[in-house]
């Protein structure tokens, strides 16, 4: 089955309006999930439990409402879909977490089962350092 640009949107959707695991139920519980980059997030995922916990979770307590994101940008090309995203969240801190994503994610059906995950690492690690403490 091809992947339409429409489904793709359809299922991002779910994070710009906080709907996380709306988005996440068409994530594999077995998802390669790799974080690109030199900051507290980047590693090997290999499994959806594991990404949220160490990722979304951890972002989720240092932003105000939580991990937002919207795409800015969409490439689908068979079974493989390149997002790009902007945060649009705020730093417990008040400062804007401004940061941009590229998602390149292999799906199998209507499910990611591949992610590489591209973003600012300077401004993940900034915004964890600042805020972490007090959340």
């Amino acid at each position: 089955m091809l992947l339409s640009d429409d489904q793709v949107r359809q299922l991002f959707v779910h994070l710009e309006t906080g709907q996380s695991d709306a988005f996440f139920a068409h994530v594999a519980d077995d998802v390669s999930w790799t974080v690109l980059g030199t900051h507290p997030l980047a590693g090997e995922y290999h499994s959806l439990a594991d990404f949220r916990g160490s990722t979304f979770a951890r972002l989720d307590r240092v932003l105000r409402e939580g991990v937002l994101l919207r795409v800015t940008h969409l490439i689908v090309h068979g079974d493989w879909a390149v997002v790009e995203l902007e945060a649009l969240s705020t730093a417990l801190n008040g400062k804007p977490f401004a940061n941009r994503y590229c998602w390149v994610c292999r799906f199998a059906g209507e499910t990611i089962v591949e992610v590489r995950a591209y973003l600012d690492s300077a401004l993940v690690a900034q915004v964890i350092e600042e805020n972490e403490a007090s959340s």
